[in-house]
C-alpha cells in the first residue's frame, strides 16, 4: 500500500533563533520547533525534565474537597474502597493509591470490575460488594466521570465517592463530594493531558502535602504512573514527560517487584525504553482483563515477596500467551471472511462478525485488520444474547460520530473519536453493517483512507554522526506528539549490496554521494523493486544504533522508500 509522505515546516525565523542559543545541529532545531519548543527556557525543561517543575496538586478543581475526604475518614475509622478500571491505567493507579493509603490506614481495600461480568467503569457489582462489606467511601480511579446514576445509587447507600478520573466529561456530572479531571471545564490545572494513574499521582501528592510525609511517599510509584502513560497512549509533553523520564528511570534502576518479576519473564537485557513498556509490560497486564481477571495484575504490583510476584508475572504471561493465539487466529478467520466478500477489497469500512471469537480481543483484531485495509473497522462477536464489539479508526477520522449516526440499530455504545464499543441484537448486524458503511463513505475524506508518513525533517548522510544521535536519545522519552524523529534522505542509490533478507525484509546497503550506510526495512520486501532498477531513490529512516560483537554502529531503521523524481 502506497503511503503518504508528509514533511513537517517550521518558521525557519525560529529555527534561526533557537540554533543561535542551543548551537546544535539546525536539523533538530526544526524538529523541536515543531514540537512548541521556541526558546533556550523550554528546551532546557524539554531535555532535562525536572520534578521540580511538576505542577502544584492544589490547582486541580476539588483538591481540598477531596483530600478533606479521605482525612475525614481516616479520622472517623470509615473503611475506604479503592476502585479502578481493568486495564494497565486502572490497575496501576489502583496498585499505587492502595499502597499509598494503606501505609498511612489499615482499612483500605481494592475493586477492580470484571470486564465480562461488570463491563467497563464503576458497577453496580462494586457499589454492592462496598455495602456489604461497609465501605462509605470509593475512591474511583480512571473511570467514574460518566457514572452518574451509578454514583447516584451509591449516594442513597450512604457511600460517597472521590472520581479521579480523565476521561472527557458529559454535560451533566456524577454526585460525587469530589471530581478530580483536569478536562473539566472550570479546572484550572495547567496540564490537561494526564492519565488516570497520573490525576492519582496529584492526588497522593496533595495528601503526603497535607499530612507532612516525604515526597518519597509518592515518588516511589513513578514507575506504576510511567507504565501507564505508556500504556494509555497519552501525549508525551509537559507534566506527563516529566512523570514519564522519571518513572523510566525507576524502572531501570529500582523497579517494584512486580515490574521486575515481569521483566525477568520477558528476558529484558537492556535499558526499558518507554516503548519497552507499551510492548513489553502493557500487553501482559491487559492480557489478565482481556482473557480472565484483572486484579491479579494488581496484586502483582503491590506484591513485597518476589516469589510471589513471579507466580503473578506468569499468570500474567500466561494469559497474554493466550491472547496472542487467540488474536492471531481471529485475525486470519476474519481476513478471509474480508476477502471472500464479493466487494471486500472496494468498501470504505470493514465489520466482520463471528458468534465465537473471543470477546477480549476484538479491539485489538480491529487494529490489526487496518494494518492490511486501511479503513475504519469494527470487529463483533456473540456474547451472551447480544452481539458485542469494538471499533477502531484510521487517523483523522472520528469514529464515535460514525458510530453515534447508526445508533437507531444498537442497544449502547462508547467510545472517542479514534476507538468505541456496541452493543446489538443479532438481527441488527446486517443493517448496521450497510448504515456505517454508508455513513463512512459519505464522511471519510479520501487522504484518510491512505496511510500517512509524519516526516520531521530531510537529512543527509554527511549529517549522520554519534554526536546528531546523542542529541536525539536525550528526547527521550519518545510517545505521541514526541515521537522518534523519522528523517528522508533523497537521491541514495545502492552499493549492490543490499538484499532481502528472511523474505520480507530488505537489508540496505546505500549511500549518499561518498557517504555509505547499513540498514533494516521490516516488511519491505516487496519495494526491493525500486532498488535494483539502479536508479536515485528517496528513503524514509529513523537512526538505530545497531550493537554487534560488542561493536555498535550508526544504521538506517528503514520505514518506506520511493523513486526520487
Amino acid at each position: 500500500m502506497e503511503k503518504r509522505w508528509n514533511i513537517q515546516e517550521t518558521d525557519p525565523a525560529i529555527s534561526q533563533s533557537l540554533q543561535a542559543s542551543l548551537r546544535i545541529h539546525p536539523v533538530i532545531c526544526n524538529i523541536l520547533v515543531s514540537r512548541g519548543i521556541h526558546d533556550y527556557a523550554q528546551a532546557k525543561s524539554f531535555f532535562r525534565p525536572s520534578l521540580d517543575e511538576l505542577h502544584d496538586p492544589w490547582l486541580m478543581k476539588d483538591m481540598q474537597l477531596a483530600v478533606d475526604r479521605i482525612t475525614a475518614a481516616m479520622q472517623q475509622g470509615e473503611k475506604i474502597l479503592v476502585f479502578g478500571d481493568y486495564d494497565v491505567d486502572g490497575t496501576t493507579s489502583v496498585a499505587s493509591m492502595y499502597q499509598f493509603l494503606r501505609e498511612q490506614y489499615a482499612n483500605v481495600d481494592f475493586y477492580i470490575p470484571h470486564r465480562y461480568k461488570e463491563g467497563y467503569g464503576v458497577s453496580k457489582l462494586g457499589i454492592d460488594f462496598a455495602k456489604e462489606n461497609g465501605f462509605t467511601l470509593i475512591i474511583s480511579l480512571d473511570c467514574g466521570i460518566k457514572s452518574v446514576d451509578l454514583i447516584q445509587y451509591a449516594k442513597t447507600l450512604g457511600i460517597d465517592f472521590v472520581v479521579c478520573d480523565h476521561h472527557l466529561p458529559d454535560a451533566t456530572l456524577p454526585p460525587a463530594v469530589a471530581i478530580l479531571n483536569p478536562k473539566q471545564a472550570d479546572c484550572a490545572y495547567p496540564y490537561k493531558e494526564l492519565c488516570g494513574c497520573g490525576v492519582g499521582f496529584k492526588l497522593m501528592q496533595a495528601l503526603a502535602n497535607t499530612w507532612q510525609l516525604p515526597a518519597e511517599n509518592y515518588l516511589r510509584y513513578l514507575d506504576l504512573v510511567a507504565t501507564a502513560i505508556a500504556a494509555d497512549i497519552v501525549p508525551i509533553t509537559g507534566e506527563n514527560r516529566i512523570l514519564a523520564f522519571y518513572g523510566l528511570k525507576k524502572v531501570n534502576e529500582k523497579p517494584c517487584i512486580g515490574i521486575r518479576a515481569l521483566m525477568e519473564l520477558a528476558a529484558v537485557q537492556k535499558e526499558m525504553l518507554l516503548t519497552n513498556l507499551v510492548f513489553v509490560i502493557a500487553p501482559r497486564v491487559n492480557a489478565a482483563g482481556r482473557m480472565d481477571d484483572a486484579k491479579k495484575a494488581v496484586q502483582l504490583f503491590i506484591e513485597q515477596d518476589y516469589a510471589q510476584a513471579l507466580t503473578y508475572a506468569k499468570m500474567l504471561h500466561s494469559d497474554n500467551t493466550d491472547r496472542k493465539e487467540a488474536d492471531a487466529s481471529i485475525t486470519t478467520e476474519a481476513l478471509e471472511l474480508i476477502a471472500a466478500e464479493p466487494d471486500g477489497d472496494k468498501r470504505y469500512s470493514t465489520l466482520v462478525y463471528k458468534e465465537t471469537w473471543h470477546k477480549g480481543v476484538v479491539g485489538i483484531v480491529a487494529s490489526r485488520l487496518i494494518e492490511t485495509y486501511y479503513r475504519p473497522t469494527i470487529v463483533l462477536t456473540r456474547s451472551g444474547d447480544i452481539v458485542a464489539g469494538s471499533a477502531r479508526s484510521v487517523p483523522g477520522f472520528n469514529l464515535y460520530e460514525a458510530v453515534h449516526a447508526c445508533r437507531e440499530h444498537l442497544l449502547g455504545y462508547g467510545g472517542h473519536f479514534a476507538a468505541a464499543g456496541m452493543t446489538l441484537s443479532p438481527d441488527q448486524v446486517h443493517a448496521f453493517k450497510e448504515k456505517f458503511e454508508a455513513v463512512v463513505q459519505a464522511t471519510i475524506l479520501p487522504e484518510q483512507l491512505i496511510p500517512e508518513i509524519i516526516i520531521d525533517a530531510e537529512l543527509r548522510f554527511q549529517d549522520i554522526t554519534p554526536a546528531l544521535y546523542n542529541i536525539i536519545t536525550q528526547m527521550e522519552p519518545f510517545g505521541p506528539e514526541n515521537m522518534r524523529p523519522v528523517f528522508v534522505a533523497r537521491n541514495v542509490t545502492d552499493t549492490g549490496f543490499s538484499k532481502i533478507v528472511k523474505e520480507q525484509h530488505i537489508r540496505f546497503v546505500v549511500k549518499q554521494g561518498k557517504i555509505s550506510f547499513t540498514g533494516i526495512g521490516f516488511n519491505l520486501a516487496h519495494r526491493f523493486a525500486i532498488i535494483q532498477q539502479n536508479e536515485t531513490f528517496d528513503l524514509v529512516f529513523t537512526l538505530d544504533l545497531n550493537e554487534w560483537n560488542n561493536e555498535k554502529q550508526l544504521q538506517l531503521k528503514v520505514i518506506d522508500l520511493k523513486q526520487s523524481h
